[in-house]
């Protein structure tokens, strides 16, 4: 599947950065752009590597209150008096006031524009925003570790100027509840989640039930997964519900965040997939937005707090799998000892080395229950919605 790639990064992606002992840790970013480097991949004729640019207000305004906007911007100040931050859901443990925030939370908005732009003008049919994906900030509300919604500001920009329809597919293992409370009433932007139970993970919610609003009921997808639910509960899911849904709504581009804290290492969540179950799912979701939109996607990062071990690994593979590439398997050598001056533990030697332990025959039996429950559900509730049968 050929076709013009782009990778869109900037080291300011660094200034992101809540404190040194906030689980989200940047660094997770410089190591897979200096990994993606390491294997070559910028060399090729099909790829190339973007800077961002800073969200303007108006930008940032296609999803967020402007009163919003503002209260970021005076909280970004180190000067600032903090005790209002609370109300907009800033100055907690999930979301510290940090120097500069808006201009670092700006510019990663900006990237997930900028990777639009480059689509939807034809100048690239793949782009991978690695530092995206910030999918819980709300209208008027840090949530999440994320300030401003660079995924749903692609989405809200591609609609205001080509009207398109937009398919918006999250592999996070926690809801991608802001992108759907953005579009909940909007026909033309259909948002598909598959994440860990808010039964048992923030923020609680995208049960099976969250289908839309009005005229926009069944444009809202939710599979809840139960802890301990591997890549082939994921990506029988998958098959079963995403190219179903994908032909039914025609899109003219898929987003997707690949958020890749569903690792079974992962320390804030209790999925089981592994290394090689991402680059299953990525295979697939090349296929898929060949076969309905031409080719159209836009990748995004996300979650993932193994930040030397899995992150910069599983989403240098994605960047290999835009790019029609097999990446060699040894880790390059340069890579390895960079990694090595922030590594707590060790530096992997392998790209796909990763065994899983084996989990307790109760504990799978239960997450094939509800996936397989959950799958149903969706089939009886929101496939008559669509139309589908």
């Amino acid at each position: 599947m050929s076709g013009s790639s782009a990778f869109i990064y900037s080291n300011s992606y660094q200034s992101y950065d809540f404190s040194p002992w906030h689980p989200l840790k940047p660094v997770r970013l410089l190591l897979t752009a200096e990994l993606i480097k390491a294997y070559r991949l910028q060399d090729l004729s099909n790829m190339r590597i973007i800077e961002p640019h800073l969200a303007t207000d108006a930008e940032l305004a296609l999803v967020h209150d402007q009163e919003y906007i503002e209260a970021v911007k005076a909280l970004s100040d180190p000067e600032a008096e903090k005790t209002y931050a609370l109300g907009w859901g800033l100055g907690t443990g999930d979301n510290p006031v940090f120097p500069h925030m808006h201009e670092a939370s700006a510019m990663i908005a900006g990237g997930g524009i900028d990777a639009a732009r480059l689509i939807m003008e034809g100048e690239a049919d793949h782009v991978f925003h690695v530092g995206g994906g910030l999918h819980h900030a709300q209208r008027a509300r840090a949530s999440g570790f994320c300030v401003y919604n660079d995924v749903a500001l692609a989405a809200a920009w591609i609609k205001q100027n080509y009207g398109a329809r937009i398919l918006y597919l999250d592999f996070d293992a926690h809801h991608g509840d802001g992108v759907q409370a953005a579009f909940y009433d909007d026909r033309d932007i259909m948002t598909v989640s598959f994440h860990e139970s808010g039964m048992y993970l923030f923020p609680g919610t995208g049960f099976t039930n969250e289908t839309g609003d009005g005229q926009a009921r069944g444009f809202a997808v939710n599979l809840p997964l139960a802890p301990g639910s591997d890549d082939d509960i994921l990506l029988e899911a998958y098959d079963n519900l995403v190219p179903v849904l994908a032909r039914s709504f025609n899109p003219d581009i898929i987003i997707t965040q690949n958020g890749c804290d569903g690792h079974w290492s992962d320390p804030l969540t209790h999925l089981g997939y592994t290394l090689n179950g991402f680059a299953s799912l990525d295979s697939r979701l090349h296929e898929l937005v060949h076969e309905v939109c031409d080719g159209r996607w836009l990748g995004s990062g996300g979650g993932g707090y193994q930040a030397y071990t899995v992150v910069p690994r599983a989403w240098t593979r994605l960047m290999a799998e835009m790019t029609d590439q097999v990446l060699a398997e040894p880790l390059p050598e340069e890579w390895r000892e960079l990694c090595g001056r922030y590594a707590e533990n060790g530096v992997p030697l392998t790209l796909t080395g990763d065994e899983p332990p084996k989990i307790e025959a109760a504990v799978r039996e239960n997450a094939v229950n509800l996936a397989v429950k959950g799958v149903a559900e969706i089939r009886q509730t929101v496939f008559p919605l669509l139309g589908i049968s």
